[in-house]
């Protein structure tokens, strides 16, 4: 399963923000990495390398790499509705990132290896494809052999369901996916516009 296995804080330091969550070293050194990191006078960016920046952000975010985006950018840009917002949906429905949003794992890097292992269900059967995209309606569930794991027993009773989107049962450790996200529903402090113009190039 390919996936970015580098440096989680200078990632986080170089977009300024918590991509991989609560990081000490950001809290340190909230600037750039590098030799030139934390002074004040730096070139300034293109038009260019500011989109570029953004649809990276987004991909470390996401934990998604580049053929995969550009596939996923593809089909948004190919549906009905406004590209941009199409791309986070798309990206959005994504298994692994329902899986971390239900709860049932600490993060998507997390949620990943548990959709990976056959940790998850999808309507009554196994799905080990982290990048599986699901479809209003769809139920998600853990297995019943894997509900008693440390890590999800862990995650699930410290989450709370927080998005009108996703429904979870914790007795039952099952959810469903609603539908697709507004706009306004994702947290994400991600410029989508950005990244529309850059792939428009």
């Amino acid at each position: 399963m390919a996936r970015y296995t580098g440096p989680k804080s200078k990632i986080a330091r170089k977009f300024k923000e918590p991509i991989f969550g609560p990081d000490k070293a950001l809290e340190k050194k909230n600037y750039p990495p590098g030799q030139h990191g934390n002074t004040k006078k730096r070139a300034k960016q293109s038009e260019y390398a500011i989109q570029l920046m953004e649809k990276q952000k987004a991909k470390y975010t996401y934990g998604i790499l580049e053929k995969q985006f550009a596939r996923t950018f593809d089909k948004a840009a190919r549906s009905h509705g406004i590209t941009g917002e199409v791309l986070l949906q798309l990206i959005e429905s994504r298994l692994d990132n329902v899986v971390y949003r239900l709860g049932i794992a600490p993060s998507r890097r997390a949620a990943r290896q548990l959709v990976s292992h056959a940790h998850i269900n999808v309507n009554g059967g196994v799905v080990n494809i982290a990048s599986f995209t699901l479809k209003p309606g769809d139920t998600i569930s853990v297995r019943e052999k894997s509900q008693t794991l440390e890590t999800i027993l862990s995650s699930v009773s410290g989450s709370a369901n927080k998005y009108p989107w996703l429904e979870f049962d914790r007795s039952t450790m099952s959810g469903r996916f609603i539908n697709r996200p507004e706009r306004s529903q994702i947290p994400e402090n991600i410029k989508e516009q950005l990244i529309v113009e850059l792939y428009s190039k």
